[in-house]
């Protein structure tokens, strides 16, 4: 077979789709990426790009038109890269992302599980509860395009809340008037990188201007400008991030007006959410993926779960109601903090928190014979590593509750899991995301039957050393901190005597001498000063 040439057009049937949403053809035995092309359709593609083994095009024109096709209803669609799916009604969007799950459960992961259903969203414009507009050098606010970092500006997005379009108007007004430059990925010059927006069900904002740097000019007219285009702002607050990299969010914020915090109702709860805290984008759909993660793990009452990547404790509190002990574990420090929080404010007694990598705090379970009896892991989109795989299994957990954002990596981990022990039971996929080619799974393993009259209980964190995960950082966090700003080494003993000197909990027999007449070296007071400003820094004290 003849493999496609660049710029001839070929005719072909549009036979699937690919994780992002381009349609799937094959010409000359490869495969080809198809922009603007549904499933069923014949088209005749245009050859853009030929690569060793696949190729892109777009269709120029159809023999044959799904009755999904529709007009973008978008002025930015093709030139912004966020949505796939505008050229398509919504019950074609479903199916291909119900499509998309099935085939990576199947191809990727080797299950033989259905995926029951996709649980498609009420409203399907202006859901994001969260906007992360990058800014370019030249002072555009918008989004990328596909497959590039060239932002093409935006006015108005019809996903984004109205006061997220509202604020970046605002920070592209103030960037012209004060000659603020935008930064440059190329030369890491510049100073505006990305505006944040996090706006809650009761339609208050949170604005975060991330710059490469600890301060901007104007800072109060910059505050007086968000402040008039979104009158219900919550606050205002500037990130600092001075990493070359493409992270959007640094390590340090500083509040220039209001509040660095916002509240929002979800599954009867309320959540206090600082700006790195993981929330999910869709509040309304969101509650729909935790109903279904709650009943797949089938809780009596009497179960321990441990929910890793737990962010602000969203899935961990859900399920509270429901089980008799929950362990969630995070590695952002402020989302611990904020999850802490939002235990006491809904008064819910039969949780804790860790922070820590999941990794290193699955293994410290395991290592300590904890067992769960169902383990609910939400992870980012590259999945679960396999540490925490290994560290999973070993506590052999009755079920496994994987909520997913990435239908490849959930593949790749199911099939693992499956390995080890742990059949797929259950799958469906929830449309979080209308208009985008993302998509949630929620999937339900487990060992041998499933028997809800079988309930095993071991558990007793008090005979766990867990002071390591306590409280804000690890004490590696911590060490790396004051190491970085002073250049002192402090030891785990002298930070359990600063932790103790302000009020914060400490392993119950964490570093504490062997009797009343043994004798420890004393922290000196230029490092209980370094260890002070690491607290908080962390949002300890």
């Amino acid at each position: 077979m003849t493999p496609p040439v660049k710029n001839q057009v070929y005719t072909a049937e549009i036979t699937g789709y690919s994780s992002e949403g381009l349609g799937i053809a094959r010409i000359g035995g490869q495969v080809v990426f198809v922009h603007n092309a549904i499933l069923g359709e014949v088209c005749d593609i245009l050859v853009m790009k030929v690569l060793k083994n696949t190729a892109y095009g777009k269709a120029v024109a159809w023999q044959s038109v799904s009755p999904h096709r529709v007009e973008p209803d978008c002025p930015y669609y093709r030139r912004c890269g966020g949505c796939a799916f505008r050229h398509m009604d919504y019950a074609g969007e479903l199916e291909a992302k119900q499509r998309r799950v099935q085939d990576a459960l199947r191809r990727v992961g080797g299950s033989s599980v259905e995926v029951e259903e996709i649980l498609g969203a009420a409203e399907t414009l202006r859901y994001r509860n969260k906007g992360q507009y990058p800014v370019s050098p030249e002072g555009k606010v918008g989004f990328y395009q596909a497959r590039s970092h060239c932002v093409t500006d935006i006015d108005t997005c019809l996903i984004q809340k109205p006061q997220a379009d509202a604020a970046a108007s605002a920070l592209r007004r103030y960037m012209a008037e004060h000659r603020v430059p935008g930064y440059d990925e190329r030369t890491g010059k510049g100073l505006v990188r990305h505006l944040y927006v996090r706006t809650n069900q009761a339609g208050q904002s949170l604005i975060c201007i991330v710059v490469n740097g600890d301060k901007l000019p104007h800072e109060e007219e910059l505050v007086h400008s968000m402040r008039r285009a979104v009158p219900d702002a919550a606050g205002v607050v500037l990130g600092i991030n001075t990493a070359r990299s493409n992270v959007i969010l640094g390590d340090r914020y500083r509040t220039l007006w209001g509040k660095d915090t916002l509240t929002d109702t979800l599954c009867g709860h309320q959540f206090r959410l600082s700006i790195p805290s993981f929330y999910q984008v869709n509040r309304e759909q969101a509650e729909v993926l935790y109903r279904r993660a709650v009943d797949y793990a089938g809780l009596t009452g009497a179960e321990l779960v441990l929910d890793l990547y737990c962010g602000a404790g969203t899935i961990t509190l859900t399920m509270a109601d429901r089980a008799k002990k929950l362990i969630g574990a995070e590695i952002v420090p402020p989302a611990v903090k904020n999850a802490r929080e939002n235990a006491r404010a809904n008064g819910i007694s039969n949780v804790e928190f860790f922070c820590g990598d999941a990794s290193d705090i699955a293994v410290k379970l395991a290592a300590d014979d904890l067992r769960p009896d169902v383990i609910c892991v939400d992870p980012p989109r590259k999945g679960l590593a396999p540490e925490v795989i290994d560290a999973m299994v070993r506590m052999g957990p009755q079920r496994i509750v994987y909520v997913s954002c990435d239908p490849a990596t959930l593949g790749r981990d199911v099939k693992l899991l499956e390995h080890r022990g742990y059949k797929t039971r259950r799958a469906a996929a929830v449309d979080l995301f209308p208009g985008t080619a993302h998509v949630e799974t929620v999937v339900l393993l487990s060992k041998g039957e499933v028997d809800s009259k079988k309930i095993r209980v071991e558990f007793s964190l008090e005979d766990m050393d867990m002071s390591e995960f306590q409280d804000g950082a690890t004490y590696p966090q911590i060490k790396e901190y004051v190491l970085e700003h002073t250049g002192l080494k402090v030891s785990n003993l002298y930070i359990s005597q600063i932790k103790r000197k302000c009020g914060i909990e400490v392993g119950k027999n964490y570093n504490l001498p062997k009797s009343e007449d043994s004798r420890q070296p004393q922290c000196p007071p230029e490092k209980e000063k370094a260890i002070r400003e690491a607290f908080k820094y962390f949002g300890m004290i």
